[in-house]
């Protein structure tokens, strides 16, 4: 079972316990439902929910994925303990309620020894008032599309889900659809899914807030706050196609329309509709005005793409212009004259501020995980002077110092990876093809998802590459004084310091190796993290 660590019990035990009985439950949600836009990030699952019973306030409340395991609601409860959202202390209660055997026991495993009892109840009164009220507001939510538009829209949406214009065309080959209907002048249209992750529409209402956008994203540099921002600052109207798990006719039918459930059976995916604006940030409805514009822009952009499909398919995006009378929603026997016309200029601008995007991600230093094997035992340490002469003569590799150094520290600084014996002599063998070690470093990182910060052990090689060898938690009181002693040794012996690879993983030698077990020792210089210039580093995936 999952227990709270101890720093975390000490924390939570030093809050002010009140005399209150709290009720906590996790509940599924209906699809689109406003929780699912308006709590958290967007996400569709379930929500955890607690409140304090005895002061009728919710202190916590997130949502979390269908799939999460218990630990969730105990997350949320933390939350409630010492972030309420209410404007209330933190605090600790006395007793808790659940309606759930199987949680009521798992929370009395994880918060032993915090004095608060752990009870279960059939009903939960106030939880179940709070979802009614919930469940009320998700039923007077204005729908998706106008009624009157329902059918009309997802006849031209389903021609453009048949059109299949990502397989074509790539975001930054922007439709320019002149409408002047309405509100609306000109609709620029973004076509996004050639890459087969997410297909759509997105209709900007001008060229600054596409181009604005992009480069937003590019600025943002994968920050998921900033990727956020940027993406809520968008003044657009979108058609966007949701893959998720295909509903049978019948789960179809009492989730949504018979439309959306004719569409949904007809294609295996779900269309979505909505707006973005700066102010507004994204609304996942369409009102009538804005339902109008949609349903001309699609029906107008589905003629030209019949029309241009062979000149489309063209590498080189060409100038293509045409003009449509399209049926106008809002007056029987009336046309809209619609003129669609491709924009290549655009294009060769966005793709100019793509190419310099990549060019400067390929100045951005990367910290490579594949030098070092992944389950070796690595320490910082000190080595006695004498043990270094030894060394020097009897390992197999030695790539000396640059320049000699004083011997007044108490001991010469070095790194200790060790790890089986083919793995270590892999790993001296891409040392020396990189051109040797150049360097060990200590520089700051954090992983952004879980918040949590780390000063990553860095080897330099001297083909311009930086190797990770180690993370260690930025505030563990052990790091932190070996990192002190570290850091008082090499400046004694004017930055000189060692890196020691040694065979035996297994065994008695394990974090000890004898003489004959170390097997290269490179003396390079340590030094700092602003001199290394790799500046604090995030997790994110990279492929090679």
């Amino acid at each position: 079972m999952n227990a709270l660590n101890r720093s975390t019990r000490r924390r939570l035990q030093q809050l002010r316990q009140v005399p209150s009985v709290w009720e906590g439950d996790r509940r599924a949600l209906m699809p689109q439902s406003l929780l699912s836009t308006e709590v958290g990030s967007r996400r569709q699952g379930e929500c955890v929910l607690w409140v304090d019973g005895t002061e009728g306030i919710v202190r916590a409340m997130d949502v979390v994925s269908t799939d999460a395991g218990p630990e969730a609601i105990v997350r949320v409860l933390l939350q409630a303990m010492e972030y309420p959202q209410s404007t209330v202390m933190p605090a600790r209660p006395q007793r808790i309620v659940v309606r759930d055997r199987e949680i009521q026991f798992f929370l009395r495993g994880v918060l032993q020894d915090l004095n608060i009892a752990v009870d279960y109840a059939p009903e939960l009164p106030l939880i179940d008032e709070i979802f009614r009220g919930l469940q009320g507001a998700i039923q007077t939510k204005p729908p998706e599309l106008p009624a009157d538009y329902i059918q009309p829209i997802l006849s031209a949406t389903q021609a453009i889900w048949q059109d299949e214009p990502w397989t074509i065309l790539d975001e930054e080959k922007i439709i320019a659809i002149e409408l002047n209907y309405g509100d609306v002048e000109t609709l620029y249209v973004s076509v996004l899914g050639m890459l087969g992750m997410e297909y759509g529409l997105l209709m900007y209402r001008s060229l600054d807030s596409l181009k604005q956008f992009r480069q937003r994203v590019i600025a943002a540099e994968d920050t998921p706050d900033k990727l956020e921002e940027a993406f809520l600052e968008q003044d657009c109207l979108f058609v966007t196609f949701d893959q998720g798990e295909r509903l049978d006719e019948d789960e179809l039918a009492e989730e949504e329309s018979s439309e959306f459930a004719a569409f949904s059976a007809a294609t295996g995916v779900r269309p979505c509709f909505g707006n973005l604006h700066p102010l507004e940030g994204m609304r996942p409805l369409l009102y009538e005005e804005e339902a109008r514009v949609v349903l001309v822009a699609l029906q107008a952009l589905h003629r030209f793409l019949q029309q241009y499909q062979r000149q489309l398919e063209l590498e080189e995006f060409p100038a293509l212009s045409s003009r449509y009378r399209i049926p106008d929603p809002n007056a029987a026997n009336k046309k809209v004259s619609v003129k669609v016309a491709t924009l290549p200029d655009v294009a060769e601008e966005l793709f100019a501020m793509s190419a310099e995007e990549e060019r400067g991600l390929d100045t951005i230093p990367i910290l490579r995980n594949d030098l070092v094997p992944g389950d070796s035992f690595y320490s910082l340490g000190a080595m006695p002077w004498e043990t270094l002469e030894v060394l020097r003569l009897a390992v197999q590799f030695h790539q000396e110092a640059e320049a000699e150094f004083a011997q007044d520290a108490d001991g010469f600084p070095v790194i200790l990876i060790q790890t089986s014996r083919p793995k270590a002599a892999a790993l001296i063998e891409s040392i020396k093809a990189a051109g040797g070690l150049k360097a060990i470093c200590f520089n700051p990182g954090e992983d952004p998802f879980s918040e949590q910060s780390y000063d990553l052990g860095v080897l330099q090689t001297h083909n311009g590459e930086f190797h990770l060898f180690g993370e260690f938690i930025e505030n563990d009181p052990i790091h932190i004084q070996a990192r002190k002693k570290w850091e008082q040794r090499c400046k004694k012996t004017q930055g000189h310091c060692g890196l020691v690879i040694a065979r035996g993983l297994k065994g008695a030698s394990r974090g000890n190796p004898q003489l004959n077990d170390m097997m290269a020792l490179f003396e390079v210089r340590s030094v700092s993290a602003k001199e290394l210039g790799l500046g604090p580093l995030q997790l994110m995936p990279y492929i090679d």
